[in-house]
């Protein structure tokens, strides 16, 4: 018979429900939200745990390796349906959620979640920072605008990041009451500026040294943004199959309703990584929209363009990119902007 332990984890605790192979409960508790503690506490029952398993989360990365370290095997569920199931549910408590887990683990109802390495973490760590900090600069330049317009100060329509401070300054230090007030805003504005340009050449120095990403920026349209993104998405192209599959994994396939008679396809799910679908329609914008060099996906997307309209071939792009994009990783081949003969 086997034995199977669910945890529901919060922040400082963890919940966790040991059932059979018939789903009877043998054993229920909640430990403080430590591997130790977990580890000690599933190792010292009288009867080997087959599989430990959660719910996708912020801390899954750290229970996984974690409890593998220690010799469990350990599987992250999707968290969409674990809720799903949970909900039939009609008190929703941690030691009834835990039980639920430990149901669902017994069953095999759930799609395992894969655990991206710690380099793919430290690669998305590195562009959400860079990304943070541009967006405050952003907020702080448009509140810089939307106050000198009391005083009927107008700045221009485009002010480029690196001359906002010369453009600003001058106008605001003539004026005593602007000074003392929005100086301070400048100076904090600028500072953030200088750090965001210091993660973004750390970024594109990533990039250069990675040469998964020095093959996946020869595409017309990708930089070093959008391959980092894509890579540290992805973390390990041997897990699809199919590179079409991929696409669908980041959300740009359509949904789909069918039931009986009814079949009503949808908009794209978004399901999965935002970062990822933003970056690669912002590099199928930019093939589309700037690049110049010609390529099969820039003729194919402009004649969509102009039945379909640019927002919906910007996404078919995106969708193409994104199977390009893992073709290109999972075979080691180059990038070909001519047809190749015999393929369509």
């Amino acid at each position: 018979m086997e034995f199977f332990a669910g945890l529901d984890v919060s922040l400082r605790s963890c919940a966790i429900c040991v059932v059979d192979s018939k789903g009877a409960v043998l054993h229920e508790r909640e430990l403080p939200r430590e591997i130790e503690e977990i580890a000690g506490y599933l190792t010292a029952l009288r009867f080997p745990i087959a599989r430990v398993g959660f719910e996708s989360g912020t801390l899954s990365q750290h229970l996984y390796y974690g409890l593998k370290a220690e010799g469990f095997e350990v599987v992250c569920m999707e968290a969409r349906q674990v809720s799903a199931a949970l909900s039939a549910m009609r008190n929703k408590t941690d030691r009834n959620d835990a039980r639920g887990i430990a149901q669902i683990l017994r069953t095999g109802w759930f799609s395992p979640i894969h655990i991206k390495s710690r380099e793919a973490h430290g690669v998305r760590a590195l562009l959400s920072t860079r990304k943070a900090l541009l967006s405050k600069t952003i907020d702080l330049a448009n509140e810089v605008r939307g106050l000198l317009k009391i005083f009927g100060i107008r700045l221009p329509k485009t002010v480029q990041h690196g001359s906002f401070d010369q453009t600003v300054r001058p106008m605001v230090e003539i004026d005593e009451v602007l000074a003392h007030a929005l100086l301070p805003l400048l100076d904090t504005r600028l500072a953030l500026y200088q750090h965001c340009l210091e993660l973004d050449r750390r970024v594109k120095r990533a990039a250069r040294q990675d040469e998964v990403c020095m093959r996946l920026m020869t595409v017309p349209g990708v930089g070093p943004i959008t391959a980092l993104t894509f890579k540290a998405a992805v973390d390990d192209p041997t897990r699809f199959k199919r590179s079409r599959t991929v696409a669908a994994h980041f959300g740009l396939t359509p949904r789909r309703y069918q039931s009986g008679e009814q079949d009503n396809p949808g908009r794209i799910s978004k399901a999965w990584d935002r970062d990822v679908r933003a970056t690669l329609y912002a590099a199928a914008n930019a093939l589309l929209m700037r690049t110049m060099a010609g390529s099969q996906n820039k003729s194919w997307g402009m004649r969509l363009m102009r039945t379909k309209g640019r927002r919906r071939a910007g996404v078919a792009v995106a969708r193409k990119l994104a199977v390009l994009l893992h073709r290109m990783w999972a075979d080691g081949t180059e990038f070909r902007s001519e047809k190749v003969e015999g393929m369509a």
